[in-house]
C-alpha cells in the first residue's frame, strides 16, 4: 500500500497548563529556610523570578516533610496527567479540534516513571477513542520535546489531514532532593514544574496542476502555523555524563546532575548543529528570523546567544520564560513558541529555528518557516 502523499507538517496549535501555586525564588529560600549563603546565591542570581511547583506538605510545625521516592513518583503521575490533560485541552482549544479528531498522540516526560505510559493514562482521563495511536518517550530530557516533534511530524506526514498531539508534561519538583548540597542546590534553583502540547497537520497533495483535495470526515487544515521543514541533531558523546536523572544511594531515590560545564559544553556545539540544518536549505543564520531556544538557564542561554551571534531580542522569549517559569525541561521551548504567538510578530515567509538541549550531551534542531 503506497503511503499518502502530503507536503510538510504545520503547527496547528499550542496549549500550556502549570500547577495553581507559584513561588518566587525568595519565598522558597523562606520556606525551606536555607541559610548558606552560596545556595542563596544560586537562586537569587538564577534570572529566575518566580515558579510553579508543586511543594512537599506541611507537618506540624510549619516545615515540608521529606517525601520518600513512592510519594515523588506519585505525585509525578498526579501532576502529570493533570497539567497534560489541560495543555491538550488548550491545545484544541486554540487548534479548534475536538478529542474525537485525536489520530496520533504523543507524551513526553522525564521527571517520573509510569507503565502504563502517560498517553494511556491521558487517554482514559479525557476518554479519546481507545483506538488512537500513540508513542511514549520517557528519560531523554530536557532535548526530548524535538526528538519527539520529530518522530509526531512522521506520523502526520504520513497520514495527511490526521490531527497529530505532544504532549511534554513534567513535574519537577517529583524529582527534587534536598540534602543542603551544592549539586542538588543547583537543580533545585532552576526547575520548575509545566505542560506544553502542540498540534500539527500536513496537507494533503493534490494532483498535479490541480486543486488541494478538501478534507475528508475527521481531517483537519493548518490554522496559519509555521511548517516544519527539517530537524538536525547532535550528540556530545565525550560529555554523556554531564547531566543526569539517576539514583542516589545516599537519600534512596533519584536526584538529578548537572555539571557546571554544561553551558560550555553545549554552547561550543551550538553552531555545529545549527549549520547542519541549514545546510542544502540556502540559508545563513542571518536569515532566521525567529529563534526559541530551550530556557536551560542563564549561562546556557548566554552562551547559545554567544556562540551563534544571537541578540537578547533574538532570545526574549526564551528568557522571559525562564523568568516567569524557570526551566520546565521538555516543554520549554512550547512555552516559547506561545509567547511568540502571542506577540503576532512571525509573519508569511519568515524563518524560525527550534533549539532544544539536554543529557547526551544532546543538542536538537528544527527548521520552522511561517
Amino acid at each position: 500500500m503506497t503511503a499518502a502523499a502530503s507536503g510538510p507538517a504545520r503547527i496547528a496549535g499550542v496549549g500550556t497548563a502549570v500547577p495553581p501555586h507559584s513561588y518566587s525564588q525568595q519565598e522558597i529560600l523562606d520556606i525551606f529556610d536555607v541559610r548558606d549563603p552560596r545556595v542563596r546565591s544560586l537562586f537569587l542570581n538564577s534570572a529566575i523570578e518566580r515558579r510553579h511547583l508543586t511543594l512537599p506538605p506541611e507537618g506540624p510545625d510549619g516545615s515540608r516533610i521529606p517525601e520518600i521516592q513512592g510519594e515523588l513518583l506519585a505525585k509525578h503521575k498526579a501532576q502529570a496527567v493533570d497539567m497534560g490533560v489541560r495543555a491538550v485541552l488548550a491545545c484544541l482549544k486554540e487548534t479548534g479540534a475536538d478529542l474525537s479528531d485525536i489520530g496520533y498522540l504523543c507524551c513526553v516526560t522525564t521527571t517520573g516513571f509510569l507503565t502504563p505510559g502517560l498517553s494511556a493514562l491521558i487517554i482514559r482521563e479525557l476518554g479519546v477513542d481507545p483506538h488512537t495511536s500513540r508513542l511514549d518517550v520517557v528519560g531523554m530530557g530536557c532535548n526530548a520535546g524535538l526528538n519527539a516533534l520529530n518522530a509526531v511530524n512522521g506520523w502526520a506526514r504520513a497520514h495527511p489531514g490526521r490531527l497529530a498531539l505532544m504532549v511534554c508534561a513534567e513535574a519537577c519538583s517529583a524529582a527534587y532532593v534536598f540534602d543542603g548540597t551544592m549539586r542538588t542546590s543547583v537543580v533545585n534553583s532552576l526547575f520548575g514544574d509545566g505542560a506544553a502540547a502542540v498540534a500539527l497537520v500536513a496537507d494533503p497533495l493534490g494532483p498535479p496542476g490541480g486543486s488541494t483535495p478538501s478534507p475528508a470526515p475527521g481531517e483537519r487544515r493548518g490554522t496559519g502555523g509555521p511548517r516544519l521543514l527539517k530537524f538536525a541533531s547532535y550528540i556530545v558523546t565525550d560529555a554523556i555524563d554531564a547531566m543526569r536523572y539517576d539514583w542516589d544511594d545516599d537519600q534512596a531515590r533519584f536526584s538529578f546532575f548537572l555539571d557546571p560545564h554544561v553551558p560550555y559544553v553545549v554552547g561550543a556545539h551550538a553552531e555545529l548543529v545549527v549549520d547542519r540544518l541549514l545546510d542544502g536549505t540556502g540559508l545563513r543564520r542571518s536569515d532566521i528570523d525567529h529563534w526559541l531556544v530551550h530556557s536551560g538557564g542563564k549561562k546556557v542561554i548566554d552562551a547559545v546567544g554567544v556562540n551563534l551571534g544571537l541578540t537578547r531580542h533574538d532570545v526574549r522569549h526564551t528568557t522571559s520564560v525562564l523568568r516567569d517559569y524557570g526551566n520546565l525541561s521538555s516543554g520549554s521551548f512550547l512555552f516559547s513558541y506561545q509567547r511568540l504567538l502571542e506577540e503576532q510578530a512571525a509573519r508569511p515567509g519568515e524563518y524560525g529555528v527550534l533549539m532544544t538541549m539536554g543529557p547526551g550531551s544532546t543538542i536538537e534542531t528544527a527548521l520552522a518557516r511561517w
